[in-house]
């Protein structure tokens, strides 16, 4: 569907103004999609984040500085989402015997059976959602690049 459509509106005040409306309504519709198809798994996506982060650093532990540093959205409160995946049994805490005041957060195997099983049907739901070719999807990836070169 056009983004004229999607939000009733005929005029933009430029393509530039298009292309921002068109790139924030479609983050919101990719993010809807995602927190239903995890939704059965009892997490966020946020949630999922840290457990693909995990899942990719494992069997080596992350501290939280680390996990928000790679996180997606950067203004996720990382500590509070690791407690609740803590409280889940899908992580472990593992204290630091140099300094106490590190604490290296580990994915367990529940937490990994999980981030499996939820991958699984999230590459579903981009397979069928997508309809970009290879090429198409890469330059999308350039564009999407270019237009954060200020971060």
């Amino acid at each position: 569907m056009k983004i004229e459509q999607a939000i009733q509106q005929k005029k933009f005040r430029s393509e530039q103004h298009k292309a921002h409306i068109n790139v924030l309504y479609t983050a919101a519709w990719l993010s809807l999609q995602m927190t239903r198809m995890l939704k059965p798994y009892g997490i966020t996506s946020q949630q999922f984040n840290i457990l693909r982060i995990l899942k990719g650093l494992h069997p080596e532990p992350a501290t939280i500085k680390l996990l928000t540093s790679r996180m997606i959205d950067k203004t996720s409160n990382t500590s509070r989402l690791v407690d609740k995946l803590l409280a889940k049994g899908l992580l472990d805490r593992i204290e630091c015997s140099q300094d106490r005041r590190r604490v290296d957060i580990r994915i367990t195997d529940k937490g990994l059976e999980l981030i499996n099983t939820a991958s699984e049907k999230l590459n579903l739901l981009e397979e069928g959602m997508f309809q970009l070719a290879d090429a198409e999807a890469g330059e999308l990836n350039r564009l999407l690049d270019k237009m954060r070169t200020n971060e």
